[in-house]
């Protein structure tokens, strides 16, 4: 029996996650999200989840208009590719300013083509880390299901956006593309105003051009904590919880602590072990990185 046909509730076990999530997003959304057409100059933010996605949302749409804040939820202004259509946005609808701006968390095989992309990555662990306490609270009951079973047997199978390390891989190709700006979260939180200034010269932004202050005062942690409600995903909240079997008031906050490193005091070893293991398999003889700290050394110092 599916969640929706029963009473509403956050589901109890690693099965009633995927459940739940199940309903997230149509077959049809999803195929609208990939024959989407990009312009030339439309930008694409791709991201695996938990990656620093909203930050990067607000941080370009901050240099495009020059400090905007006139929306409910930043995904009604940097809709989300796959999943707009479940959330009745029109992709095609005007922005607020030029260029238009999406998000998506496809990955290269899956998303369209033709626009400009920036990449964000971020640890694994890290991102884990933040996935798991996304869902506590909107698609599981807090306590419920321990980080270990939300780690080993949800998303190391894959959560509805692949594996982390395939979705890494996918990309990496492509890093250096004229059309491609990489950046790693730990970076942009480490330095936000150089990181805000790489983005707005990827956006062919003047140096000098005042949108760049704006858009990195806000977007630091606490001017996003303060305005939460605008990154929190109420309009997903909102057309999704339905479907997919949750209360209508089961939600959970985008912005939390902004840290990096936080993994190394969450994670038991059995994660940490399996954590590895994927990357030594598959990230590492695909970009020659032992680990994400040699990758992000790259990344920060392209040839």
């Amino acid at each position: 029996m599916s969640p929706s046909s029963t009473a509403p509730s956050r589901a109890t076990t690693v099965e009633g996650i995927r459940r739940r999530m199940a309903g997230f997003s149509t077959p049809e959304g999803l195929a609208r999200g990939r024959n989407f057409k990009l312009r030339p100059t439309d930008v694409l933010i791709a991201t695996y989840p938990k990656a620093g996605t909203t930050l990067m949302q607000q941080i370009v749409h901050g240099l495009r208009t020059g400090g905007d804040m006139d929306f409910d939820e930043i995904t009604e202004v940097v809709p989300w590719l796959e999943l707009a259509h479940d959330l009745g946005l029109d992709l095609e609808a005007p922005q607020p300013a030029e260029p238009r701006v999406f998000k998506t968390h496809f990955d290269r095989h899956s998303a369209p083509r033709g626009g400009r992309t920036i990449y964000v990555a971020r640890d694994p662990a890290d991102s884990l880390v933040s996935f798991y306490y996304f869902f506590s609270g909107w698609i599981f009951e807090p306590g419920a299901v321990s980080i270990e079973n939300f780690a080993l047997d949800y998303v190391l199978h894959g959560s509805r956006s692949g594996r982390y390390w395939d979705h890494l891989v996918s990309w990496w190709p492509h890093r250096l593309d004229a059309d491609t700006l990489w950046l790693c979260f730990e970076d942009i939180v480490a330095d936000l105003p150089a990181a805000v200034a790489r983005v707005a010269r990827f956006m062919d932004l003047d140096p000098e051009h005042p949108n760049i202050e704006i858009a990195t005062r806000q977007a630091s942690i606490d001017f996003m904590r303060k305005h939460g409600s605008k990154f929190d995903d109420n309009l997903v909240r909102r057309t999704r919880n339905g479907p997919c079997g949750l209360p209508p008031e089961a939600f959970s906050s985008k912005v939390r602590k902004g840290r990096v490193g936080e993994s190394k005091l969450e994670l038991p070893s059995s994660v940490v072990t399996a954590w590895d293991r994927e990357w030594r398999r598959i990230v590492e003889p695909a970009t020659g990185h032992q680990s994400y700290g040699d990758l992000r050394t790259a990344v920060a110092k392209p040839p």
